[in-house]
């Protein structure tokens, strides 16, 4: 019953620290990387028109959820005009309006994306009815009915018959067909449309969308039509020049349909042109954004919160953790032998202020200075509170002395070496000590031996930056460290070192 009950609360341990991590790096988007910066998008749309001297009305089609990216805010630059936004079948848009207007008038749209993340809102859109056949004309029909026959005979479902469509209508060497279905066609506007009313002869379901390439700098953009067809379960984009599937990178879906983008009422010479800027923002403020967007406080009690000279503490103190789950892990499960669990923690912290040779150097400097007046101290016969406290006094007096020197030799890490856990080194000295006139010289270098080791490792461990970025952006995660550090409570078996131990009689027993 006790063993069930620990692995409940180790399991809901690791549930609720892996729950929280997922839900902030797929809904808020903040990486398991140690990245710093995001890419975030501006766009602006540019409406310009002339009006008649009275009433106006613009009427003008926005992004909806484009696929990809997250929308972070957006405004409206429209000077006395009044402004509504509401949906429009598939799409949304906004309406300006003014009494009266005269003359040259500029309307602005601007809207903030970033890379969207996996569990962004996806277009909710119903599923559209199959096409009726057109009643094609001949020798149109004819041409139609050849190629579509040809291209179901090559194709598995609708995906691969759109693309084997495609790439046969945009051959360079088309045969007759082909070239009868081609004649006309003026633009690429019109070229979307041809296709589609081929593929309605298919009964194929398919709209034309409106793409926006985002490119850095970019003054005078304009949309590009694409094709999208429905495969009863979502609708699959495809480059009706060459076939491909997808959208191409960095492709702002802004809208859906053939209607006019923009329509003036009360005016005339509309003119629509869009730019474009790619800056970076901390992926923390672009996070913040996504969190706000999905009402969600979840930031609100991060770490960031927190005053700076706070949040330098705890990237600190939330590496301990590690380091001691690592300590559980050599001592339990391999078997090295140290003095107490804390000590190689902290002087793993220690090392990482004197770097790693040097702190190596000098603890084994200072326990073995402090082993020898230790001994001395054993012959004056002190009772274990003073001896203790002059052990300690004695640390202080060699740390201060190895700076000295250090200093006065040009060697800068010697001075760093005030930061080593004073009282920490004294009871390693004293525990050092007592092992030796107990167990033997063997025994306690072993465990002097195995503390340092660990120290080592937990350097090593501490100093990975994708370990302390993991630690401060998802603390979260040590609820799992804690989870499989009381499974491993009960861990009673043998350790790799004794397996070592015991080869021999291992190899008879087989």
């Amino acid at each position: 019953m006790k063993d069930l009950h620990l692995r409940l609360l180790a399991f809901v341990l690791a549930a609720a620290g892996l729950g929280l991590c997922y839900y902030k790096v797929t809904a808020l988007g903040l990486p398991l990387q140690p990245i710093t910066e995001a890419e975030v998008w501006t766009v602006e749309a540019r409406i310009g028109f002339h009006a008649d001297g009275g009433p106006a009305q613009v009427q003008f089609y926005l992004p909806n959820q484009p696929p990809g990216f997250t929308v972070l805010g957006e405004n409206f630059v429209s000077g006395s005009y009044g402004l509504a936004t509401d949906f429009a079948g598939d799409n949304r848009e906004a309406r300006w309006s003014v009494r009266r207007a005269n003359g040259r008038q500029v309307l602005y749209y601007r809207i903030q994306l970033a890379e969207a993340t996996s569990m962004s809102l996806p277009r909710s859109e119903p599923i559209p009815a199959y096409p009726q056949v057109p009643n094609y004309s001949e020798p149109y029909r004819s041409a139609v009915m050849s190629v579509l026959d040809g291209v179901r005979a090559q194709s598995a479902d609708i995906s691969t018959f759109t693309r084997q469509f495609l790439v046969r209508f945009n051959a360079a060497n088309p045969d007759k067909d082909i070239r009868v279905l081609r004649e006309g066609i003026r633009d690429d506007v019109h070229r979307v449309r041809r296709i589609q009313r081929i593929l309605a002869g298919a009964r194929i379901p398919s709209r034309t969308v409106y793409i926006l390439r985002l490119q850095d700098g970019m003054r005078q953009g304009t949309l590009e039509p694409w094709l999208e067809v429905h495969n009863e379960r979502e609708w699959l984009p495809f480059d009706p020049q060459t076939g491909r599937p997808g959208y191409p990178p960095n492709a702002l879906v802004w809208r859906v349909g053939d209607d006019p983008l923009a329509e003036v009422v009360g005016g005339s010479q509309a003119e629509i042109s869009f730019s474009t800027m790619k800056s970076i923002r901390e992926v923390l403020g672009v996070a913040e954004e996504r969190a706000r967007l999905l009402d969600s406080r979840v930031l609100e009690f991060s770490l960031f919160s927190l005053p700076v000279s706070t949040q330098n503490m705890y990237r600190v103190l939330l590496l301990v953790p590690i380091g001691a789950f690592l300590v559980v892990l050599l001592r339990n499960i391999v078997g090295i032998k140290t003095f107490g669990t804390f000590m190689p923690i902290l002087i793993a912290l220690a090392f990482r202020e004197t770097a790693l040779l040097w702190g190596v150097f000098y603890f084994i400097l200072l326990v073995g200075l402090g082993l020898a007046i230790r001994f001395y101290l054993e012959t004056l016969k002190l009772l274990l509170v003073p001896r203790l406290s002059a052990v300690l006094i004695v640390v202080i007096l060699l740390m201060a002395g190895t700076s000295l020197v250090s200093h006065k030799l040009g060697l800068v890490h010697g001075v760093s070496i005030a930061l080593f856990p004073m009282v920490i080194l004294a009871m390693t000295i004293e525990r050092m000590s007592l092992v030796w006139e107990e167990q033997g010289a063997k025994e306690a270098l072993q465990q002097g031996v195995g503390s340092l080791l660990v120290a080592i490792a937990g350097y090593l461990v501490m100093t990975n930056e994708q370990v302390a970025y993991l630690v401060f952006v998802f603390p979260e995660l040590i609820l799992v460290l804690l989870a499989m550090t009381l499974l491993l409570g009960r861990y009673s078996g043998y350790r790799l070192t004794e397996l070592w131990r015991f080869r021999a009689m291992l190899r008879s027993a087989d």
